[in-house]
């Protein structure tokens, strides 16, 4: 059994606020969504460039060994079948 700090257990028993009907309020969720986006840490702008680098680079070498290993396996299966 997992057991959990005093900090934890306060956030898992904070209750979510509803109006009185129990239904979705847009307000709330606009303001809710404001005080959460004021917690992100946003990247620099040299962050965010070479991580979007390193990502286009992982997916290219990603798709061409993929390309590469289906071409050898189309090249053996033309050859025994």
């Amino acid at each position: 059994m997992v057991k959990k700090d005093a900090k934890q257990e306060k956030i898992d028993k904070k209750p979510v606020p509803q109006d009185a009907s129990g239904g979705f309020n847009a307000g709330e969720f606009i303001s809710g969504t404001r005080e959460e986006l004021g917690k992100v840490i946003w990247p620099s702008r040299q962050q965010l460039i070479s991580e979007s680098a390193a990502v286009i680079l992982m997916v290219s070498l990603s798709a061409t060994i993929i390309y590469l290993v289906d071409k050898l396996f189309s090249l053996i299966s033309r050859q025994i079948f």
